[in-house]
């Protein structure tokens, strides 16, 4: 029986870069919440939606990508684009879908910020609809974090796994908790999920009369292992090349301190803010309000935390900045993630193939169901649930997502109309 919930293309066939563009730039404008909540909107638009890939083909891309420094959100909606699509065009319509219309905005602003106070966005009715946005945040990855659970984490062992980067997680914050989460679950599922069909008892035998699951998914990533053994050949030469060339004009400083900062960030985006700091506050190129008000600007946007980096490169003080400032700063600090993540697929494909490595990767799909249930109680659930109405509006946004099915886009019309209602502005 048809899913009438499923989108199917009209204007461009499936796979089209068109289609690609018009899906992720609908996410684009829609995804406030962190990188956690939008791989939660991904997952409801692209995995149960339009059905562009399966559950464990997903965490495998979340998997790698939490391995991979850059903003991960961005690089598993690059690699989705580039499958779908079936090369980098789709990545890049991907990537400009996703990121445009924030940059876009925070760019503008930044031009005008000089005739106008608009950085005074955390009270009054507009504090109240980004309170019901973040809201939206808490449904999502809920939703997200129960559907992934039974396809991801279904028999013991793998609930146990997921389990165990909770805790991982909660005691280790921040990026290197992580890390060692996804570590520790494709170690633990070489011992527990060897079993081919995905539903080991942890005694390597399954259930008498339990169905068997279905095969791991494929990955049809388009690229040849020429091709990304390049591509991060490249990525280590941005690193170092463009330090020695600044003298020749400011952008490629520009370009040179962004991308580093890019390359370095371990954990999403707000563990680049300190190093774009160092970069263009210490250096003099934007003052310490400037910094400030484009942070807070940058909350209150959809899409990655990283179009900052837009807002940074346009207020820079002469001879950088202006709309060229900005487009350098955007693309230098997204490109090392872009790079890596392209790079690495290839052998990631080849990789997930064999037997131990499937086994280790369904013991990290499940490791990856743990840490987005420990991100959803901090600081998805922690920065938005303030009172017991907010919650019964997260629960309410839920069920709207897992029972009636309603889209996305609906529930956070919903939920940043009754922003302001529940912040007691009327």
């Amino acid at each position: 029986m048809a899913d009438e919930a499923v989108e199917t293309p009209d204007e461009d066939s499936a796979g089209s870069v068109g289609e690609v563009f018009r899906a992720f730039l609908k996410l684009g404008l829609m995804s406030f919440g962190g990188p956690i909540a939008h791989l939660g909107y991904f997952r409801a638009e692209l995995v149960e939606r339009r059905r562009w890939i399966d559950d464990a083909g997903y965490a495998d891309l979340v998997a790698l990508c939490q391995f991979l420094p850059g903003p991960a959100s961005s690089q598993v909606g690059f690699a989705l684009g580039m499958i779908r699509s079936g090369g980098f065009l789709g990545g890049l319509a991907a990537w400009a879908g996703f990121t445009l219309p924030s940059a876009i905005l925070l760019a503008a602003l930044a031009l005008l910020s000089s005739y106008a106070g608009i950085s005074a966005l955390s009270g009054g009715v507009i504090g109240g609809i980004l309170h019901g946005l973040k809201l939206v945040a808490v449904a999502v990855v809920a939703q997200a974090v129960w559907g992934m659970a039974r396809t991801l984490a279904p028999d013991q062992p793998r609930a146990g796994i997921a389990l165990s980067a909770i805790v991982m997680v909660t005691l280790a914050a921040g990026s290197f908790g992580q890390v060692a989460a996804i570590i520790m679950g494709a170690i633990a599922g070489l011992f527990v999920c060897q079993d081919e069909s995905g539903e080991a008892d942890g005694r390597g035998r399954r259930e008498v009369g339990q169905a068997a699951a279905p095969a791991p998914s494929h990955l049809p990533v388009p690229l040849k292992r020429r091709t990304g053994a390049i591509l991060l050949a490249v990525f280590a030469l941005l690193l170092v090349l463009p330090s020695f060339f600044k003298a020749a004009s400011p952008y490629i400083g520009v370009f040179d301190s962004f991308y580093r900062s890019g390359a370095l960030v371990f954990g999403g985006g707000h563990v680049v803010l300190p190093l774009l700091q160092a970069e263009v506050v210490t250096t003099g190129w934007v003052l310490p309000s400037q910094f400030l008000a484009g942070y807070g600007l940058a909350q209150a946007v959809p899409g990655p935390l990283f179009t900052f980096a837009a807002w940074l490169g346009a207020v820079m003080a002469p001879p950088a900045g202006g709309v060229t400032g900005a487009a350098v700063a955007l693309v230098a600090v997204f490109l090392p993630g872009l790079l890596l993540v392209t790079g690495m697929l290839p052998f990631w494909g080849a990789l997930r193939g064999q037997p131990l490595a499937q086994a280790a990767m369904r013991g990290a799909n499940a490791a990856v169901v743990g840490i987005l249930g420990a991100a959803l109680y901090t600081p998805v659930f922690t920065g938005a649930v303030l009172r017991p109405m907010d919650f019964a509006a997260a629960v309410t946004g839920f069920l709207l997502l897992t029972v009636w099915k309603v889209p996305p886009l609906a529930v956070v019309v919903v939920l940043a109309v009754l922003g302001p209602f529940l912040m007691g502005l009327y």
